[in-house]
């Protein structure tokens, strides 16, 4: 039976026995109500100017509804194609009902109205039939489509990547998705409303979104497509949307552990000697740092694109029979714990490996040459095959390929920089049949995937990819930096706006010349100095800021433990390891504009630049003074001559600290600190190890160590539990320092129901901390006043 034969006996069922029934063919199977789990609930209509609408409902929070126009069919985005959106295989329990006008579905979350007359589609939440999405029209054009929304007076979106950095919310501006070098890194077409729904335009050409600017009460997209379609999710709030694109495009996969210490790139102009002056001085100096990079200067040409790149001879003359050591500067900078960074760009024709990867051909242009049978023509011998304009690309070579020398070397990763990626390539038509236009904002997905990829397979260790260009689903294999843009306060908007879309392996160029810039270098997700053409060796900048560069840098080591952990729970939820406060408080309208401030993991609130700052919700110590500021409000605060910024612990605090390091894993962590500010409310942390640098953690290989603490009338009980799971270099025995926010000296503490003499703990009174030492797990301490 085909798919016409089954859609009339639908509608005859539909006449005949009064039942409704949603005439839609998937794959040749008739898909009603979802019972076949393969087939997901579906809609298909004809609206009344003869386009047609699909809208298929993947969970019972995400659906994708797409509209072709008359006389086109329905086609998925090169997203679809190359896998950049993860096919979800459920079972929701959807109930969908059809007239000649109209169509609905219903889900324990949302509800739907479809009019076949004009096109529009309202959802609704299930709990209480608020609107959160009205498409009110759509069209198209040769060149583009246009669909419309409805917005309700006290709306406002939050998204869009980094096309951006001077707002959060976008409420009478427009957002041009569209890669473009320092303008737009990492736009992404996809934005979160108020009311707790998210839209993600599918699709890889530019679009761009009129967020209420042309009309109050309106907006609209232009994807320069002539195709329709987006995924719509609904959840009660940000991180519940965030959650769900994530599940979507893809969640972020953990980074090496070392990869949360300080990172160091040399000059461009560095030679082997420098590079590793450069490692021992940080060693001598007593500065954490755990990468040493090189800048596009290491190449004997620079900047290749080819897979014919070398070490330059001159400045870095490794001679062929100690290629891989171990007496080059490569070893040399591992033999002092540094991991080695190369800088690369990159004009290779990715898209004949991602054909490969579907197990499809790419196109032969030749197929289509004009042939001449003319045996009497004179053929010139040298005319005979091919010419391809493109010189770099090998068709049949993978282009990680050429990087797995430098790899086999001892090169832990690559900084994939802009050039070419967010660059256009007009007249190009690439391999796979697209045009520009439809892969310029592909690429950089491409290249960080096959990255991943590449060194996964290569060496079956956990990759680090580190780039400045992306697209829709970029968060599931990049690390970022803010490109060509420097270190200071407005760096952050880009920061944030990723965030808000569930990136979290992000940084800055840290501005080193400033307190300020020191300070915020060191408190993001990643922390990394780059020299480029110039001298920012902090031994360089003077003692007042050398001594800065070598707290922060021991204190950016130290609190690794608790980075790792958030980084873990990033992977597990997509919320970001640095959070804008509108993202953890959105109902408070005093933290939507906040372009200075940010939480660091959940438990620590950072501000940059500005002295001003404003406090959500709960009560805040201050990390460097110990004074304790309460919730929803706002200051003007001080921070000490030797620091650079505002640093706040929330109130339900547990942050674990490593021992300090020089670089991570030089130490064995037998022996960490806890800092715990107890609330009202009990607070619980998991403590997340592994070993740090393989896959294995995928495979069940971790641990788990819960931690807990609470603050009653008379008392504060902090539990430690034991370590649940294992992995290869698990510490078998630790010992705990605890340090407690606690308004008063203790009349008595114990450790699991055991009285503690007073030499194994002291308080002090000026910043109202009690110190408890030597603590093992698992372990109830109970402090009593």
């Amino acid at each position: 039976m085909n798919k016409r034969d089954l859609r009339f006996l639908a509608r005859l069922i539909t006449v005949l026995f009064g039942i409704s029934v949603i005439s839609v063919l998937i794959s040749g199977e008739l898909s009603a109500k979802g019972e076949d789990k393969s087939i997901p609930p579906t809609i298909e209509k004809t609206f009344k100017d003869g386009s047609k609408i699909r809208i298929r409902f993947l969970t019972d929070k995400i659906m994708r509804i797409q509209i072709a126009g008359q006389g086109k069919e329905f086609k998925g985005s090169a997203l679809n194609r190359y896998g950049f959106i993860e096919n979800i295989e459920t079972n929701p329990k959807i109930k969908l009902s059809e007239s000649k006008n109209s169509f609905s579905a219903q889900s324990p979350f949302f509800r739907l109205k479809g009019d076949c007359r004009t096109g529009e589609i309202i959802i609704t939440k299930s709990s209480d039939g608020t609107v959160l999405l009205d498409q009110k029209n759509f069209s198209f054009d040769k060149r583009f489509s246009i669909v419309s929304f409805h917005a309700s007076k006290d709306e406002d979106w939050v998204g869009f990547g980094d096309q951006t950095r001077d707002r959060l919310y976008h409420r009478g501006y427009i957002a041009d998705c569209y890669v473009r070098n320092v303008v737009s890194y990492l736009p992404v077409p996809f934005f979160i409303s108020t009311k707790g729904v998210g839209v993600m335009v599918n699709t890889t050409y530019r679009t761009i979104f009129d967020m209420c600017k042309s009309d109050p009460d309106n907006y609209f997209w232009k994807d320069y497509s002539d195709n329709i379609d987006y995924y719509v999710m609904v959840d009660n709030d940000f991180k519940g949307v965030i959650d769900l694109y994530t599940t979507l495009t893809g969640k972020p996969k953990l980074p090496p552990e070392w990869s949360f210490g300080p990172w160091y790139i040399c000059r461009m102009q560095a030679n082997d000697f420098e590079v590793v002056s450069d490692a021992l001085n940080f060693r001598r100096e007593g500065i954490s740092c755990d990468v040493i990079g090189l800048e596009p200067g290491w190449m004997e040409k620079f900047y290749d694109y080819s897979t014919e790149k070398t070490w330059s001879k001159e400045r870095f003359p490794i001679p062929s029979y100690n290629f891989n050591g171990p007496y080059n500067f490569i070893n040399a900078l591992q033999r002092m714990g540094f991991k080695l960074e190369l800088w690369i760009c990159n004009d290779y024709d990715l898209s004949y490996e991602e054909e490969r990867r579907i197990k499809r051909q790419p196109s032969n242009s030749s197929d289509d040459h004009f042939t001449n049978s003319n045996e009497t023509f004179e053929v010139d011998e040298h005319l005979t095959d091919e010419v391809y304009c493109d010189k770099i690309t090998k068709k049949d070579e993978p282009w990680f390929a050429h990087l797995e020398k430098f790899v086999d070397q001892g090169v832990s990763f690559f900084k994939q920089d802009g050039s070419n990626q967010v660059l256009d390539h007009p007249d190009r038509l690439w391999g796979n049949g697209m045009l520009d236009n439809e892969m310029h904002n592909l690429y950089p997905l491409l290249w960080s995937r096959q990255m991943y990829e590449g060194f996964k397979e290569h060496t079956g260790k956990r990759p680090l990819i580190f780039t400045d260009g992306g697209w829709t689903g970029f968060q599931a294999w990049s690390g970022t930096w803010t490109g060509d843009t420097g270190g200071r306060l407005q760096t952050l908007g880009a920061l944030l706006n990723t965030s808000l879309i569930g990136h979290s392996w992000a940084t800055t160029d840290m501005e080193v010349t400033q307190k300020e810039g020191i300070h915020y270098g060191y408190l993001q997700p990643w922390s990394e100095i780059d020299s480029w053409n110039y001298f920012r060796m902090p031994w360089l900048q003077g003692e007042e800021l050398l001594e800065m560069f070598k707290y922060y840098s021991r204190f950016r080591e130290s609190l690794i433990p608790y980075l790792y952990t958030w980084a873990y729970h990033a992977t597990q939820t997509g919320c970001p390891l640095l959070r804008p406060l509108t993202l953890e408080f959105p109902k408070d309208k005093n933290c939507r504009e906040n372009l200075h401030q940010y939480l660091l993991g959940r438990d620590l609130m950072v501000g940059i630049y500005e002295r001003k700052i404003y406090f959500p919700e709960g009560t805040w110590k201050d990390f460097w003074t110990g004074k304790v500021h309460e919730g929803n409000q706002t200051e003007e605060i001080t921070w000490p001559d030797n620091r650079g910024g505002a640093l706040f612990i929330r109130s339900g605090a547990i942050i674990p600290f490593g021992p300090e390091m020089k670089y991570w894993g030089e130490k064995p962590l037998n022996e960490m600190r806890l800092y715990i500010f107890p609330d009202e409310k009990e607070s619980h942390f998991d403590l997340y190890e592994d070993d740090g640098v393989s896959l294995k953690n995928l495979d069940g290989e971790y641990a788990i160590t819960p931690f807990s603490a609470i603050a009653k009338s008379n008392s504060t009980i902090v539990k430690i539990g034991g370590a649940k799971g294992s992995f290869k270099g698990q510490v078998k025995t630790r010992t705990w320092d605890i340090t407690l926010h606690e308004e008063k000296p203790p009349v008595s503490v114990t450790n699991n129901e055991k009285l503690l003499a007073g030499e194994h703990y002291s308080w002090d009174e000026r910043r109202q901390e009690l110190l408890i030492k030597g603590i093992k797990a698992p372990a109830v301490i109970k402090v009593e006043f």
